[in-house]
């Protein structure tokens, strides 16, 4: 897929409720398959439906869908080949089919906590669903195992489908954060205000969004081919913003003195309009996919990194050494440092 690609509306609204567009995959899905059993009088009938909610549930993105696919379907066909040959051993020696079963879901038990725990699971459910037809009975066992393998098949082909993309998932949810931080921003530094913002529970929630984003990490990651570890760095500097726009709050907010000096700083004002401006611009690029307007926005970040330098040697061995001014005018530099950063990063994302 282009990771350049711009989000209409359509996407964006579907996205932001991609729950309800799952839901509604599974139940089509189900109706669909059911309809399929019936029509065609498929012997243990119920065996596909819930095959098919057992895999269908727990995937909505594409990215989850591929790599899993090929686990699916495998544990599938392993546990149906353990199945048959434990209602084979059967027939000669319970004591043996018991003992053959029991080393099978122990290697069942043990893969579920390696890397592929999801094709260990299937394993030891359709080996459950095959040795619990009635003894002996080949012909239940046979098509059980076919209906196993068959609502698999169908749970690939209804994901695959118009598939949802984690990508354009991280995208909006990326682009909504960036949204929500310029919004705590603008509130805890607005010059209209005589008193600290109570914005506490707003930052809490947008770090609560932040951690709920890793779960598109790796999905993302397998649809666009971008590396992981750029993922990651841009997961951190979202951490990384949030704490620093707390202290700066508490600087900004320490005490009246240094408060009026601040809200009176030229320097400073352009520096919160700039990072507003540079906010405002990631969330655009993030929807249109174009991260142009970005790396104009890097080269002015600089400037204002410069000036801020230049603000705290002004300031030097004057009595506003004691005062928060300077701790806010290095946080606003690091700030625009995390800014630049994640500029960065989102470029690269963007043009992959």
């Amino acid at each position: 897929m282009r990771a350049d690609k711009s989000l209409s509306p359509f996407e964006i609204r579907l996205y932001r409720h991609y729950r309800i567009v799952h839901g509604v995959r599974v139940a089509l899905a189900f109706i669909l398959t059911f309809l399929l059993v019936r029509l065609f009088d498929i012997p243990e009938g119920t065996w596909p439906l819930i095959t098919l909610v057992v895999i269908m549930g727990p995937i909505s993105f594409w990215g989850n869908v591929v790599p899993r696919a090929f686990e699916r379907i495998g544990g599938t066909i392993l546990g149906s080949a353990l199945g048959l040959v434990a209602l084979q051993l059967e027939r000669y020696s319970l004591p043996v089919m018991l003992v053959w079963c029991a080393a099978a879901m122990f290697l069942c038990a043990w893969l579920t906590l390696g890397k592929r725990p999801y094709q260990a699971l299937l394993i030891g459910i359709t080996l459950a669903v095959v040795v619990g037809s009635p003894a002996g009975d080949m012909h239940t066992a046979l098509w059980r195992s076919g209906d196993v393998i068959f609502g698999s098949l169908l749970a690939m082909l209804f994901t695959g489908i118009w598939p949802q993309r984690a990508f354009l998932h991280w995208r909006i949810q990326m682009a909504n954060y960036v949204t929500t931080f310029n919004r705590l921003y603008q509130a805890g530094f607005s010059p209209n205000l005589v008193e600290r913002p109570r914005i506490e529970k707003h930052q809490q929630k947008v770090l609560n969004d932040v951690v709920k984003m890793r779960g598109l990490i790796t999905p993302a990651s397998k649809e666009t081919h971008i590396q992981k570890s750029i993922f990651e760095a841009i997961q951190t500097i979202n951490r990384n913003l949030v704490c620093i726009l707390e202290l700066q709050i508490n600087a900004f907010w320490a005490s009246r003195a240094s408060h009026f000096i601040m809200l009176n700083a030229h320097t400073l004002r352009e520096t919160q309009q700039m990072t507003q401006q540079t906010l405002l611009t990631i969330a655009h690029a993030l929807y249109e996919g174009n991260p142009q307007p970005i790396l104009a926005n890097s080269e002015k970040l600089n400037e204002i990194v410069a000036e801020l330098r230049q603000l705290i040697k002004e300031y030097e061995g004057d009595d506003l050494a004691e005062t928060p001014m300077h701790g806010y005018v290095w946080l606003s530099m690091e700030l625009a440092r995390q800014l630049e950063l994640l500029s960065h990063l989102i470029c690269r994302a963007l043009r992959k």
